[in-house]
């Protein structure tokens, strides 16, 4: 799944370049993905190590964040952070932008309409591992994740979220899986297909430069404020932030009060604050031009329009691209 979303998010990227004329080389497009990709994977990878381990092992034992082996089974890179993949794509963005004398802005906008969709393949990839699943539900979307923890049939709420979902209870003192919220399916649609459908529709319509990738982070740092709802957080780390008491303490497998807030609501809070920052800085610098039509390039225009009637052909449909990106 990640390399399907790789796959989507440059395809989605090199369609733009061409609407655009963008001076970009196929070799320097897929230079730039790899190093954005290579950014995301050690973003993603050490920011989880970092803010989602509460033990001390990887302090003590650091070759283990890449190390794909526990107790000599092949577990892979169990952990990724969305927020600190943002950080790692966005620095290799901006460090191969300014290698390459590229504008950053322009760069950056044309990714924040790429990746949204490409992001929905991540989270299906979520779902067929039963993974990251969400809070006990009794309603019709409800799920039986085979990996979820089992729940003990001695607490009260346990039985009657059974009875209503008519899962079977052998004794009080059996543990057992009650159907879950597929949260991961949530983030797919949301922070996937309608991020992606709203920064594709208005990728020729932002009023200046930058807009695009600003608008993206709020987005989907306010759907996944949303989906957190839905979602059991963290055995170990809990609600970072508790206004309220969870009704059912201290498991939150069913309860998530409105005042209490996980680890990724809080980072999609700040991610959400940084956004707005971006926005009021890039409406004030200079060269605003939203959109940006690159001419022909000399060895081109050559090949393509060998004789006058053909140049003239190639200038009426540069009219034309430029009026349908107004």
């Amino acid at each position: 799944m990640y390399a399907v979303a790789f796959g989507i998010a440059y395809l989605m990227y090199r369609r733009q370049l061409r609407e655009r004329n963008f001076p970009m080389t196929e070799d320097e497009l897929t230079g730039m993905f790899f190093w954005c990709i290579l950014g995301l994977l050690l973003g993603a990878r050490i920011f989880a190590t970092i803010v989602y381990e509460t033990s001390d092992i990887y302090r003590r034992q650091p070759w283990l964040v890449f190390w794909p082996f526990r107790n000599g089974k092949f577990t892979g890179l169990a952990g990724m952070s969305y927020h600190g993949g943002a950080i790692g794509c966005t620095i290799g963005i901006i460090t191969y932008s300014l290698k390459k004398r590229w504008d950053t802005r322009e760069i950056g906008d044309m990714f924040a309409a790429s990746i949204p969709l490409g992001y929905t393949f991540g989270r299906l990839g979520n779902f067929i591992n039963g993974e990251l699943y969400g809070r006990v539900t009794t309603g019709p979307l409800g799920m039986i994740f085979p990996h979820a923890a089992p729940l003990p049939a001695s607490e009260a709420w346990v039985r009657e979220a059974a009875e209503k979902t008519g899962v079977s209870v052998p004794s009080l003192n059996a543990w057992i899986n009650l159907p879950r919220h597929p949260s991961q399916l949530y983030e797919a649609v949301l922070e996937g297909l309608v991020a992606w459908f709203i920064t594709w529709m208005i990728r020729n319509r932002k009023p200046y430069k930058g807009f695009l990738f600003g608008i993206y982070f709020v987005i989907y740092g306010f759907f996944r404020v949303i989906v957190e709802y839905f979602r059991e957080p963290d055995e170990d780390l809990g609600y970072r932030i508790e206004f309220i008491k969870s009704a059912i303490p201290p498991n939150p497998a069913i309860s998530h009060p409105l005042l209490s807030f996980s680890t990724g609501q809080l980072l999609s809070f700040l991610m959400i604050f940084l956004a707005c920052i971006w926005l009021v800085i890039a409406s004030r610098l200079p060269d605003r031009e939203p959109i940006r039509v690159y001419p022909i390039a000399a060895e081109n225009s050559r090949s393509n329009a060998a004789n006058k009637a053909e140049r003239e052909e190639e200038r009426k449909k540069q009219r034309k691209l430029r009026k349908k990106l107004r």
